[in-house]
């Protein structure tokens, strides 16, 4: 046997094994597809990280007469109130961030109704939302009779919608 090819044949080989396993890693260098930074309608960025709770507070509609906002509980990308009406508690007001959970969204894209310009959707018999900047989901859910879709639908629009589609 020819010792003197040894370094020569063992370098060959270490190269030709270096690029197989390199070639089966599965990397690419092909650009993502999409520009992340604009999504469609109803369709939210993925990669973000949601907002702390306490930052979608000043969104929510005022007290007002006899209706009372009361913030309930704050969580990262999640903030909650109840509406009480002359002390009884008639809905649930909440913004919640799908930056991180875009089937959440899903079910805005076929939506046909909007309030203020935005995708509505009927959660049940008791849940109207509606999807602000492919992101933030403004939810109001009675929590009496005497609160139908009409009020529900009234009170989304009282949250300051053009206000939350600029937060980021």
């Amino acid at each position: 046997m020819n010792f003197k090819r040894f370094p020569k044949l063992l370098i060959a080989f270490t190269l030709a094994l270096s690029l197989f396993v390199s070639a089966c890693t599965g990397t690419t260098s092909a650009p993502p597809q999409g520009n992340p930074s604009v999504s469609s309608p109803a369709q939210p960025v993925a990669t973000q990280k949601p907002v702390s709770g306490g930052s979608f507070n000043q969104f929510f509609p005022k007290s007002e007469d006899e209706y009372k906002v009361v913030f309930a509980q704050e969580k990262t990308g999640f903030a909650e109130a109840k509406l009480n009406e002359n002390g009884q508690n008639v809905a649930m007001l909440s913004i919640n961030d799908v930056a991180n959970n875009p089937s959440a969204a899903t079910k805005y894209q076929s939506s046909s109704k909007t309030i203020d310009g935005f995708p509505a959707v009927s959660q049940g018999t008791t849940s109207t939302a509606i999807l602000v900047a492919n992101r933030y989901q403004v939810k109001v859910q009675s929590r009496s009779d005497s609160f139908d879709a009409d009020d529900r639908e009234e009170w989304i629009g009282k949250f300051d919608l053009q206000g939350l589609s600029k937060l980021k």
